[in-house]
């Protein structure tokens, strides 16, 4: 199992880059070209570069979430590897700024969430989940992230029960799916791991990773043994967030 240092740098891999191709909030030509341009500076690790065009596409449109979103994201991205404290201020300010535009933005609440964990703030981390859940409780991204959160704490039962409760208000959730059978995965319960990912692909088959899991399991079940599915859970660990929304 991930130690709780290897599990934080993992999780704020996965909270920095997800959307940042997500353009759907731009509203103008110029914006839209200036985080396309913003995207593929981050990917090649620009990210000083790329933020001159996120400040440029909110120039251009001020009432984007998604541009605070990814000119946060940036400069997190850069304070961490650089050193820089005031980059690190400046992205915590952007993506409350990016909240206030769109109170529901679930990857803006899991870099936020990573940074307050990362700055030695995780009682915070979980306040802004929390009063997020309690804000929007027929939404499961709350929930979800909030399990998040708990796995990496090593509060495995109350991360699951998140969880089962964003299964309950939305029963057709293949994230919360994948993220509960790794839960279980983790936990050796192999056929309860399997028939959550099985529900999982089959809301949402592009999910590669949750696959090879899968036909391991099945054929450990065929006759190799519980050793074989021992061991591999990793292998689906960046599958909290769903690859055809992210």
């Amino acid at each position: 199992m991930l130690s709780n240092r290897q599990n934080r740098r993992r999780w704020a891999a996965l909270a920095l880059l997800p959307t940042l191709a997500c353009l759907s909030g731009c509203n103008t030509v110029n914006s839209q070209a200036n985080n396309a341009e913003g995207v593929r500076l981050y990917t090649q690790g620009a990210y000083d570069q790329a933020a001159v065009k996120f400040q440029e596409a909110i120039a251009s449109n001020p009432d984007s979430a998604d541009g605070y979103y990814n000119l946060a994201a940036s400069l997190h991205k850069a304070g961490a590897m650089y050193n820089r404290p005031e980059d690190i201020k400046q992205a915590e300010v952007l993506y409350n700024q990016c909240l206030e535009r769109n109170p529901n933005h679930v990857e803006c609440y899991r870099g936020l969430a990573v940074l307050l964990t990362e700055t030695n703030r995780r009682d915070a981390a979980f306040r802004l989940l929390n009063n997020w859940n309690a804000a929007s409780p027929q939404n499961p991204n709350p929930k979800i992230e909030l399990a998040r959160l708990l796995e990496e704490t090593g509060q495995f039962d109350e991360a699951k029960a998140q969880l089962i409760a964003a299964l309950e208000v939305a029963p057709a959730d293949a994230r919360a799916f994948t993220a509960l059978g790794r839960l279980r995965d983790q936990a050796g319960e192999y056929q309860q791991a399997l028939a959550n990912y099985q529900r999982s692909l089959a809301i949402n088959g592009a999910q590669p990773q949750v696959a090879a899991r899968v036909a391991t399991l099945q054929a450990a079940a065929a006759g190799a043994g519980p050793a074989a599915a021992a061991g591999a859970p990793s292998h689906v660990a960046n599958q909290w967030q769903s690859s055809t929304t992210y």
